[in-house]
């Protein structure tokens, strides 16, 4: 089991028996909004964390946003088994080049 399986394990465990103290538990309790807010921030602190360019940090808050995103996905009903089979199915297009829709700005 990898350290995303394992992650995605807890947060599942903290949603069905809640546990006092945890920050998991206090992110479902207070529902989707708060979990779709933290998502925001810490996706934000990225972001600034890479303009920075601080490495550690960087690595840092991108855990933050991966830990947040897991929560919602569990929230949402969305399995990491149903990420990872997504990706594997877009990394079987790579080097198919799209036809970008081409719009004028000056309109």
């Amino acid at each position: 089991m990898n350290s995303f399986e394992q992650m995605a394990a807890v947060i599942a465990q903290r949603r069905a028996e809640p546990m006092e103290g945890s920050y998991t538990c206090y992110l479902f309790d207070k529902g989707l909004d708060k979990i779709l807010k933290k998502v925001g921030e810490e996706c934000a602190e990225t972001i600034i964390a890479a303009k920075n360019g601080d490495k550690a940090e960087l690595v840092g808050e991108i855990n933050d946003v991966f830990y947040h995103m897991m929560v919602m996905m569990e929230a949402c009903g969305v399995s990491l088994e149903d990420v990872t089979r997504e990706m594997d199915a877009r990394a079987a297009k790579i080097g198919n080049l799209k036809q970008f829709h081409v719009s004028d700005h000056n309109t």
